[in-house]
Formats: structure tokens, C-alpha cells, sequence
């Protein structure tokens, strides 16, 4: 069973920056894809970023230009990289891993809160 655990969110203020890390308790070459998620108060969770094994990335709109993943394999870690952050970027930040090996199904991080506030 492999655990994610994501870390580096705070409160930061508008325009500010934050790296948000995703620690694998495995090898990430088990997911076919990674990613990150956010859920804000009385919303539905989204997707904010994605990566592929093969290193293809997506992202939601409103962030386009202002996030970026990344992954790095040997550390079994995903980034994300969040620059000119807004209010509107407030949320609780989730990690995933989203793999085929046996039954396909996702893992999931506990989250780590991200506030964005003068």
C-alpha cells in the first residue's frame, strides 16, 4: 500500500508563492498519472493539475500560466509549483496517484491547506 503525503501549504498573501510537495511512500512509476486536486469550502473538489508517467501536463484554466507539476522520479515526489496566487487559490490541496496495476483505482494524500489572505 503506497502513501501520499503531501506538505508545504500555508498562508501566503495575493501575488505571493508556494511549492507544494507530494511524498510517495513508493516508487511514483506505479501511477500512471499523478496529480493535484483542491477543494474549497462548499465546493466540489477539482483538478487542478496533472502529469503523466511520460511527463504530459494539464491544467484547469484558472491556473494556467501560474501552476506548475513536475515530478521528480528518484525522490518519488510531485511538485506543485503555485506563483501569483489570488484568494480565489484557497483551498485544501490534495494529492493523487491514479494507477492500473491490479484493480485501477486512486490513492490519495490527507491534504494540506492553502490560504491565500492579506
Amino acid at each position: 500500500q503506497v502513501q501520499l503525503v503531501e506538505s508545504g501549504g500555508g498562508l501566503v498573501q495575493p501575488g505571493g508563492s508556494l511549492r507544494l510537495s507530494c511524498a510517495a511512500s513508493g516508487s511514483i512509476l506505479r501511477f500512471n498519472s499523478m496529480g493535484w486536486y483542491r477543494q474549497a469550502p462548499g465546493k466540489q473538489r477539482e483538478l487542478v493539475a496533472g502529469i503523466t508517467n511520460g511527463g504530459i501536463t494539464n491544467y484547469v484554466d484558472s491556473v494556467k500560466g501560474r501552476f506548475t507539476i513536475f515530478r521528480d522520479n528518484a525522490k518519488n515526489t510531485v511538485y506543485l509549483q503555485m506563483n501569483s496566487l489570488k484568494p480565489e487559490d484557497t483551498a485544501v490541496y490534495y494529492c493523487n496517484g491514479f494507477t492500473l496495476i491490479g484493480v485501477p483505482h486512486d490513492y490519495w494524500g490527507q491534504g494540506t491547506q492553502v490560504t491565500v489572505s492579506s
